[in-house]
């Protein structure tokens, strides 16, 4: 008589499970199933039962919701918290730029970004020279005041509305990043989940259009000075690298996020591209290389016409994210190199019926994950109009024909043990690469060297002295670089 015996799992066995089919797909190599790693933004809102305006503006809300999606549905990692933006947050520094739910906008709808027009842009056209000299001081003396409705301009009386909208913020931002660990924790001994991605990264040229002069701006310029654009994406890069490896997963498994928004044509032609754009950014990834991080490029949008760019990547660097592009030409052009995820429309997984989205997630895995490197999600973030039946139909039909299991090819044995990116082998390579050495050192705000004339002679241990002062300054730079990238 046949006896059969249930294995149930520890937790943290479905973690190390999990985690381990995660990094396999992330290599390009074949694990034992296609992993799920959906974005779940707003949509965690709707499957726990609460508004956008509750998950945006209290975190801690938002961190449970991510938690219950965790738990009740069988996925392979995810983002501890999608809804990134703490309108907590934001409201203290008093930024100008969003549409917070329950004040601006209706509390169902997700908070949203409000560009200013061309004439009120955050930087002005004729400001390159000070932003090219020193960003970290441009961003504090002339961004941050008018972006802000509380922060005064240089010059004009620091009022206590200014005061306290600096320190409020500073201290929202520390205790909103200090609360990502334990809940990070708190999902893989919970739930089993890992964390999908760690960091943050935009491109330099992103950073001009989206949050200095804006698109219009940004398109005006490269017709009238185009020399100033290249130097600012230049004086940008180093910062930015710094705020990606500071952010980074320390343990160098999963990958920095990389959000990629108006680099693309239509929005701009194929000589700014390759003439601003991809100059600026592939230095950049490299880096993260070098220094054992993938990147994971979030390609919103169509960037078809640039897969031939980024296939010149060395391999295993990025896992490319396929959202209105054709995921079967990403497949063709990237696939010997580099892993692929999403290709599943958001307006399907909206409004589709649940046999189309059977037959679309078919079509995806036959098309690009018959050899592994694929991760399975949908195209975009997914909000609050996800239909919670139709992610349950992507996962349930995912579990079942991604199986590889059954397949000729085994899963790849060298995951066994869960190893970092091949890239560590190049952390013998200290400091940034010449090209991107910048006229001030990054992850500070006033150099060591310019505190130390204003202090008596110093009798006792300056490296202290130095090392605690940098460490200080690194919060102050952190703070305004982060409200720039993620706020």
């Amino acid at each position: 008589m046949a006896i059969s015996i249930l294995v149930v799992m520890s937790k943290e066995e479905v973690y190390q499970q999990r985690l381990r089919r995660y990094l396999t797909a992330l290599r390009n190599e074949k694990p034992d199933r296609i992993p799920l790693r959906p974005f779940v933004a707003e949509f965690t809102a709707r499957y726990a039962g609460l508004t956008c305006q509750q998950v945006v503006h209290d975190y801690h809300l938002a961190f449970e919701a991510a938690v219950k999606c965790a738990n009740e549905f069988d996925w392979d990692a995810t983002v501890p918290n999608m809804v990134y933006v703490w309108t907590g947050l934001t409201q203290a520094a008093g930024l100008r730029y969003y549409g917070i739910p329950g004040i601006n906008i209706p509390p169902a709808t997700a908070f949203n970004y409000i560009e200013p027009p061309e004439d009120q842009a955050f930087m002005l056209e004729d400001e390159y020279d000070a932003l090219i000299d020193d960003p970290t001081a441009f961003l504090y003396d002339i961004w941050l005041p008018r972006v802000s409705t509380e922060i005064a301009p240089i010059g004009q009386p620091a009022t206590s509305r200014n005061n306290l909208a600096l320190v409020k913020s500073a201290m929202a931002m520390m205790e909103y990043f200090s609360a990502f660990g334990p809940q990070i924790q708190r999902l893989r001994t919970e739930c089993g989940m890992p964390s999908a991605i760690a960091g943050i990264f935009k491109a330099p040229f992103d950073i001009l259009a989206d949050k200095l002069r804006g698109y219009i701006g940004i398109t005006l310029d490269m017709a009238t000075q185009p020399a100033k654009v290249l130097k600012a994406c230049e004086a940008l890069m180093p910062h930015l690298v710094n705020v990606g490896l500071a952010t980074a997963d320390p343990a160098r498994q999963v990958p920095i996020g990389f959000w990629m928004h108006r680099g693309c044509v239509p929005f701009v032609n194929p000589q700014q591209f390759r003439s601003h754009y991809w100059p600026t950014l592939k230095p950049c990834i490299e880096e993260f290389w070098k220094r054992g991080h993938q990147t994971l490029f979030y390609a919103e949008g169509n960037w078809d016409y640039h897969l031939d760019d980024f296939a010149s990547l060395p391999e295993r660097s990025i896992v490319f994210h396929v959202d209105r592009g054709d995921i079967l030409l990403a497949h063709k052009k990237l696939h010997q190199k580099f892993a692929l995820s999403g290709g599943i429309p958001n307006l399907l997984l909206s409004y589709g019926k649940p046999e189309e989205v059977r037959a679309c997630c078919k079509r995806v895995i036959d098309g690009v994950a018959q050899d592994g490197g694929y991760i399975m999600d949908s195209s975009a973030i997914m909000q609050n109009d996800t239909n919670i039946d139709n992610l349950r139909t992507l996962t349930e039909f995912t579990r079942q024909y991604g199986d590889y299991s059954a397949s000729s090819c085994a899963p790849t044995s060298e995951m066994a043990t869960l190893r970092p990116c091949d890239g560590a082998d190049a952390l013998r390579l200290v400091g940034l690469t010449s090209g991107l050495a910048p006229a001030r050192k990054p992850g500070i705000c006033r150099p060591w060297e310019e505190k130390k004339k204003e202090l008596p002679p110093i009798t006792g241990d300056e490296d202290l002295l130095r090392r605690v002062w940098e460490q200080i300054e690194g919060l102050a730079n952190m703070y305004i670089w982060q409200l720039l990238l993620s706020f």
